[in-house]
């Protein structure tokens, strides 16, 4: 999984290293966006079980959810972000999307 973000940071408060971040974990990716009213919807529902799941436990499980924004722009991503507590790749990692994937 590490090999998807060669080459990329990660965000999360400040800059983390994919590697150091990620290493030996359960990794999600998450494709939203704040112009998505279904992912508007889930976003606060994923970010509670994020928060049970690996803040409220002890020991915390090692499971980790990388946030892939389809904003236009930064500012967009933060706006929508901004009351979320997840990892985001703020950067394109080559997953040549058309749409935003969904689970039907």
């Amino acid at each position: 999984m590490l090999e998807v973000f060669s080459g990329c940071t990660l965000l999360n408060k400040e800059f983390v290293d994919p590697e150091e971040a990620l290493r030996n974990k359960v990794v999600g990716i998450y494709f939203s966006a704040g112009c998505c009213p279904p992912c508007r919807d889930f976003t606060p529902i994923l970010c509670d079980f994020y928060m049970e799941l690996v803040e409220e436990r002890d020991p915390p499980a090692q499971f980790e959810i990388v946030f892939v924004s389809s904003d236009k722009s930064t500012d967009d991503m933060g706006d929508f972000d901004s009351n979320h507590k997840m990892r985001r790749e703020e950067v394109n990692v080559g997953f040549n999307m058309w749409g935003m994937p969904k689970i039907d």
